[in-house]
């Protein structure tokens, strides 16, 4: 008996190790292409301009740091997202999140193994006179302490648990990577943002200087309007131009009380509890080298993707968990104790009692459930592999836009500056000219708008400029693989 039992557990732990039911997963292959244009991107976005900041060139197959947004050599800016980093609730959801897939991991791996309850119990008894004694002795009140373990196994012959930890496993994988990206995308929502908060800085700037202008050219007609120079038609025309750009910092100035309150959030503080920065454009520098990755790489290099992949690798799995769950399961089991009147008696020779069973289930009929799950199982593998293709695209679209938007930011960062210049030189001619009596209000006004309107324009377009290079450092997927922790967690994990 002893040979037989040692025989069925034997060969059930090598069928256990011999048979995995279901597809074996294999990634996707990367897509093949030249680049991320129709036309080869340039090695250059733009050319240099007196006010239009540094050429900025491409390097091809150039790698990203993990700390890329120093790129912009702003310690403000790396103080907030160093913050960020530490205090952003989402982000720490997120890493709760792969805490707990990886203790379902581990969860899911104890069903590798038997499972043993043990138990003691003690009891007061009393037989009734009519029927038959318990104990031998033919006493009718008795004490009575048993101990004793139990011992439940269910081998994995088909591999539905090995399918099963695996789906788990890529489930955990799938969760990292959204982690990487959540703090890829934090990080450049941080960077966009204080770009903007410097943007608007500098057009509130702009707009007040506007103001000083027009109130000392007002002054000057209230003047001229006293010694019967000019009419006041032309003052209230001048009026007019105060009031606008007057009027025009109030939506500015809310929206820099919004931009610091997004500040405050992304960091993980109450807009109460932030103190409000000043950082100015020119206080962040435009990175003179982008990156470029070779398109063969982007699908390594986003974490989405990555993520995607997993989730496919966990559909692949659960074909096989759906399959072996169609199939018959054997189910050991073993109980073993002892038994006493007295608790000195539990261990003795003779009071001990033991039993051992096996089972074959399988079911005989469901109305096609179980078949039809497995279909369903298959269908779902489709349906994640069809996702995971549009996350591929749109990962090729976003590197696509970006160098489209860095290219157009260039050419529109130039002829913004040239227009500037020009609207500068006709608004001191025209203030001149005021000044002498020789134009009209009218004039005035237009060149002053004119000179307000391509300030604007040109720290708009520095602003985009700063931005677009930050969305590239993202859609190449934001140097996440340099931290040493990411590194160690894709090499332990086979990614």
């Amino acid at each position: 008996m002893k040979r037989f039992y040692s025989s069925l557990f034997l060969g059930c732990a090598l069928l256990a190790g011999g048979c995995t039911v279901g597809p074996n997963f294999k990634r996707p292959a990367s897509p093949v292409t030249s680049g991320f244009l129709k036309v080869p991107a340039p090695d250059t976005a733009s050319a240099q301009t007196p006010s239009a900041g540094n050429v900025q060139h491409f390097s091809a197959g150039a790698d990203i740091p993990a700390d890329w947004w120093t790129v912009f050599h702003s310690d403000a800016l790396d103080r907030l997202v160093r913050q960020a980093l530490a205090k952003n609730p989402n982000l720490e959801a997120a890493q709760a999140g792969v805490r707990v897939a990886l203790e379902n991991v581990k969860a899911q791996i104890g069903s590798y193994y038997p499972t043993v309850i043990g138990g003691l119990n003690a009891s007061h008894n009393q037989n009734a006179v009519i029927l038959s004694p318990t104990l031998t002795s033919a006493s009718l009140l008795y004490d009575l302490y048993q101990a004793q373990l139990s011992l439940n196994w269910s081998p994995d012959i088909w591999g539905g648990n090995k399918r099963q930890v695996e789906a788990l496993q890529a489930a955990a994988d799938s969760q990292r990577y959204q982690l990487e990206a959540a703090q890829v995308g934090l990080v450049t929502n941080v960077v966009v943002a204080v770009i903007q908060e410097a943007g608007l800085h500098d057009q509130i700037d702009a707009t007040n200087a506007m103001i000083v202008d027009e109130q000392k050219v007002l002054d000057i007609e209230n003047r001229q309007e006293a010694q019967g120079q000019i009419s006041g038609a032309d003052v209230a025309t001048q009026q007019l131009a105060l009031a606008q750009s007057q009027q025009s910092l109030s939506p500015l100035q809310k929206q820099l009380a919004q931009q610091d309150d997004l500040i405050a959030a992304l960091t993980g503080d109450l807009p109460a509890d932030t103190t409000a920065m000043d950082v100015q454009l020119s206080s962040l520098s435009l990175p003179a080298d982008l990156p470029l990755s070779l398109p063969s790489k982007l699908v390594e290099q986003r974490a989405d993707i990555r993520s995607a992949a997993e989730s496919l690798h966990m559909a692949s799995a659960q074909i096989g968990v759906a399959i072996a769950n169609q199939l018959p399961n054997l189910t050991l089991s073993a109980n073993a104790g002892t038994v006493g009147t007295q608790l000195g008696q539990l261990f003795i020779p003779g009071d001990n009692f033991w039993s051992v069973g096996a089972g074959i289930t399988g079911t005989v009929f469901d109305a096609g459930t179980l078949a039809h799950r497995a279909q369903s199982a298959r269908e779902t593998y489709d349906q994640v592999a069809a996702q995971y293709r549009g996350t591929v695209i749109t990962a090729f679209q976003n590197v696509a836009d970006a160098l489209h938007a860095i290219e157009s930011d260039g050419d529109g960062l130039k002829t913004a500056a040239a227009a500037e210049t020009a609207a500068a030189r006709s608004l001191a001619i025209a203030r001149r000219q005021q000044e002498l009596g020789q134009t009209s209000a009218l004039g005035l006004l237009t060149a002053e708008q004119a000179e307000q309107q391509t300030r604007l324009a040109v720290i708009q377009a520095e602003a985009n400029r700063l931005a677009d290079s930050a969305a590239l450092y993202q859609a190449l997927g934001g140097g996440w693989w340099n931290q040493p922790e990411a590194e160690a967690a894709v090499t332990k994990s086979g990614g």
